[in-house]
């Protein structure tokens, strides 16, 4: 809990620090619905109406990066960033397309076999991550304004946590680069045995929209530490911050092609990547829906290994012995940090029956003080959602809730009269067949439910396709343990959410995909194991 809290303190200090110390279930469609002068008023949305704030930063980069140089598109089309506060352009990118990355995945392979990255000393390789970290905290007023622009993200939490988390991370693995090594292991027999391991080659790697910048660093940083070269395709809606971000290796020195950025939509460039026969590894974060596209691409071609960090819908569980208060704070937390659009949130709020009417009644308090507005104005909590087709979705699964019974405790409408903003929504008598309560909305929508036992919760928790993660918030160290065993889910944060140390590995059951972000782990996906054997002749020890 003390974990938490510290979490929770760095947030609201990050929302009140001064200027100058800041670094889709198939439903049927309905319009958002206008904003009655009165529900306006129990919202901190006034933010969300002004005219916008002018972003502190230019968009220098909208090329797209091939060995190491920044070119157009082959066909020179491009296509629009949008400005989520808005919905208005803020650059043309270049679009690339099967050609484009054909282009990039050359250039991979050619750094790859000719260059010098995997025969560099893993000691420097270590080194030009280092640097690449160094950078990333020069610039990271210039990022965090990009991402806020691109993505609509509060700028206190892009600049006070979400960069630094990136640099922090690229320095973990730059600590991993010569520490990477093989075995040599006894055999039954007069042979010498060496278990190596090595680079896997050409690593493709597709990111989503809700943290560009750290999914950047997520799936970069284990790729060069382990000498492997890369292609990457930013997601469409956020393509700014992993331009800047590539230009910001290549001043740290790492030698062109090493890491290539395609920016580009799904069906075109990124399926074109997964399917390259070239590409020797493909990781890919989003959505599990394309996510089997994805396998299916990778294992229809060339059959290249997949990681795969997909979708959830994540229980947090609020025992009868919870502090009320403090369980409040906590679920709001795991649901509306960065505007509900976060692949663990803890989305299914599971309240003891005991204290559950107290729950509901705390949690609506703490929405209505909920600050929505334009995300680069101190103090605001919420900004928009990514873009029209995400906040039309939200807006359906909202109708969808209350078409089915659950009862609108508070929100449920557009925020202002601009941008893509939603009112932090709570329903309560959620069942647990409802579309509300199985899938991912990836919005400000808390859906609380009601238990009366351990045994019922556990199975409920799990009666899940996803299992991403999980929230525990309890006083009991037997129910804690009781339920970190049970539950079928590959994080169980008890009596905190969202604890993303470097360190920590990350990655789901189930529906919510395969294999690990972060961590030690993390590195096998970007190793090939190699078994040498040679005979050993008049050998002084076997």
């Amino acid at each position: 809990m003390a974990a938490q809290m510290a979490v929770l303190s760095l947030l609201s200090r990050c929302l009140h620090a001064s200027p100058k110390t800041l670094r889709p279930s198939l439903l049927p469609k309905v319009k958002a619905r206008g904003v009655a002068a009165a529900v306006t008023q129990r919202f901190s949305t006034a933010a969300a109406i002004e005219d916008p704030i002018a972003p502190p930063v230019q968009v220098n980069y909208t090329q797209l990066l091939i060995a190491g140089k920044f070119v157009d598109s082959a066909s020179g089309k491009t296509f629009p960033t949008l400005d989520p506060r808005t919905g208005e352009v803020i650059a043309h990118v270049q679009e690339g397309d099967a050609e484009d990355v054909n282009r990039a995945v050359c250039a991979a392979r050619k750094a790859f076999d000719e260059g010098p990255w995997p025969k560099m000393t893993a000691y420097e390789r270590s080194r030009i991550l280092l640097k690449f970290a160094d950078l990333l905290d020069k610039h990271n007023d210039e990022l965090a304004a990009l991402e806020t622009w691109d993505n609509g993200k509060p700028y206190e939490q892009a600049a006070n946590i979400e960069i630094p988390m990136c640099s922090r991370l690229i320095r973990y693995y730059a600590g991993w680069a010569d520490k990477i090594h093989g075995l040599i292991v006894p055999a039954d027999g007069p042979h010498h045995v060496q278990v190596l391991h090595e680079p896997i080659g050409v690593a493709g790697q597709i990111i989503p929209w809700n943290f560009p910048l750290l999914m950047f660093a997520w799936k970069v940083g284990p790729a060069l530490a382990t000498g492997n070269t890369i292609v990457l395709k930013s997601a469409e809606q956020t393509p700014l911050t992993a331009l800047y971000a590539a230009k910001l290796l290549h001043e740290a020195e790492l030698p062109d092609g090493v890491v290539n950025v395609v920016s580009g939509y799904g069906p075109t460039a990124g399926a074109a990547l997964a399917s390259h026969m070239d590409v020797d590894k493909l990781a890919f974060t989003g959505s599990t829906e394309t996510g089997m596209i994805v396998q299916e691409l990778a294992a229809r071609s060339n059959l290249k290994p997949v990681t795969l960090e997909l979708g959830g819908k994540s229980p947090f569980i609020i025992m009868d012995d919870a502090d009320v208060d403090q369980a409040v704070e906590l679920a709001h937390f795991a649901l509306f940090f960065n505007q509900g659009q976060c692949c663990c949130a803890g989305s299914r709020t599971f309240v003891h029956e005991s204290v559950y009417d107290e729950f509901v009644e705390k949690a609506k308090a703490r929405a209505l003080k909920r600050v929505v507005g334009d995300p680069f104005k101190k103090g605001v909590e919420q900004g928009p959602q990514i873009d029209d087709e995400q906040f039309n979705k939200v807006l359906r699964y909202i109708r969808s809730g209350v078409d089915c019974g659950a009862t609108l405790v508070t929100g449920g409408e557009r925020a202002g009269s601009k941008g893509f903003y939603i009112q932090p929504t709570i329903f309560s008598d959620v069942k647990d067949n409802m579309a509300i309560a199985q899938d991912e909305i990836f919005g400000p929508v808390q859906s609380i439910l009601k238990f009366k036992d351990l045994n019922e919760v556990i199975q409920r928790a799990n009666a899940s396709k996803y299992g991403l993660a999980a929230g525990v918030f309890t006083n009991n160290i037997d129910t804690a343990n009781t339920l970190m065993r049970a539950l079928r889910v590959g994080t169980v944060w008890i009596n905190c959410f969202d604890i993303f140390d470097a360190a920590i590995p990350f990655g789901g059951y189930k529906m919510s995909g395969v294999g690990r972000e972060k961590g030690i782990d993390c590195l096998k996906n970007y190793l090939q194991v190699k078994a040498v054997v040679s005979p050993l002749k008049n050998a002084a020890w076997l």
